[in-house]
């Protein structure tokens, strides 16, 4: 009877720990009051098991390669590649994660990326 309470005692704890890795930020999102205003660094930190749960993002630099085809001037088409750094701003992450999401770097780069290098060549 007492492991029980044990077992019930050391599972409650281990679901209310997580850990933040270095490189990586938390979002905490709360069902009663949403995604909070601060992002959480790295480490161990506590959390409300049932009503709050961290969504960790990543905020290290990463390379992306953005390829486009597109025509010049004397009606060639040429296929261009570009590559582009780019990490998150640590204090928008709840904002960036409340409106596009963990993806937002899939959903924004490609156009921004094939703007640019529709710009360059004309």
């Amino acid at each position: 009877r007492g492991a029980v309470v044990i077992g019930a005692g050391v599972s409650a704890v281990q679901s209310s720990i997580y850990n933040v890795d270095g490189g990586f930020r938390a979002v905490i999102f709360d069902r009663i009051q949403g995604v909070s205003k601060k992002s959480i660094g790295e480490g161990t930190h506590f959390r409300l098991p049932w009503f709050q749960t961290p969504v960790i993002m990543d905020c290290r630099t990463r390379p992306r390669n953005i390829s486009s085809s597109t025509g010049t001037k004397d009606l060639q088409v040429i296929n261009i590649n570009l590559r582009v750094l780019s990490r998150p701003d640590k204090e928008h992450l709840p904002w960036l994660y409340s409106t596009l999401g963990v993806d937002y770097d899939d959903r924004v780069l490609p156009s921004i990326g094939n703007e640019v290098l529709k710009a360059v060549v004309a």
